[in-house]
């Protein structure tokens, strides 16, 4: 598991290559397995690969423009609960660990009291471009696409655990 999280990068430049379903369905179960509050599994997913709808998500705001090159977005939703946004939270790290664990690449979009372009609500934005219910809150996106690797990054190295960081017992 140590190597698959060494590997896991912010991925935002993708190859045009259609993802294959088995893999989509390997990360949407990974994110189903997730553990969860109470066992309440309140999230919800919107699986976009309509290349029009992509780019209606895409443009929502500047650290979205990325997204136009993934082949499959998954968006994660949640009803709401006391802990639901802790839930998503974990799902979102289940996925990016899948998405690498098949080959692929993702980075998370912030939804979630974030603003668009235009300074209105993100949340309300994704839900009229994919019908959502108003009573789901929305999380995040997850474009997800083969990296593309005219743009490589480095693995996690040792050196970048810090011992500092640990307290013992006490801060």
């Amino acid at each position: 598991m140590l190597d698959i999280i060494r590997k896991r990068r912010s991925v935002r430049h993708y190859l045009p290559q259609s993802i294959e379903q088995e893999k989509v369905d390997e990360i949407l179960k990974s994110a189903m397995f997730a553990p969860s509050a109470r066992h309440t599994q309140a999230w919800e997913f919107v699986v976009v690969r309509d290349k029009q709808t992509i780019l209606k998500l895409a443009s929502m705001k500047a650290h979205s423009q990325f997204a136009e090159g993934a082949d499959v977005i998954i968006v994660i939703c949640s009803k709401h609960f006391d802990y639901w946004l802790q839930d998503v939270s974990i799902v979102a790290a289940h996925i990016y660990l899948e998405a690498i664990n098949q080959g692929l690449g993702t980075c998370c979009v912030e939804v979630f009291e974030s603003k668009t372009y235009d300074k209105t609500d993100a949340e309300e934005y994704i839900r009229n471009v994919l019908d959502i219910p108003n009573d789901i809150h929305v999380f995040c996106l997850m474009p997800i696409g083969y990296p593309d690797p005219a743009f490589p990054f480095e693995e996690h190295q040792d050196s970048e655990f810090k011992q500092e960081k640990i307290h013992e017992e006490k801060w």
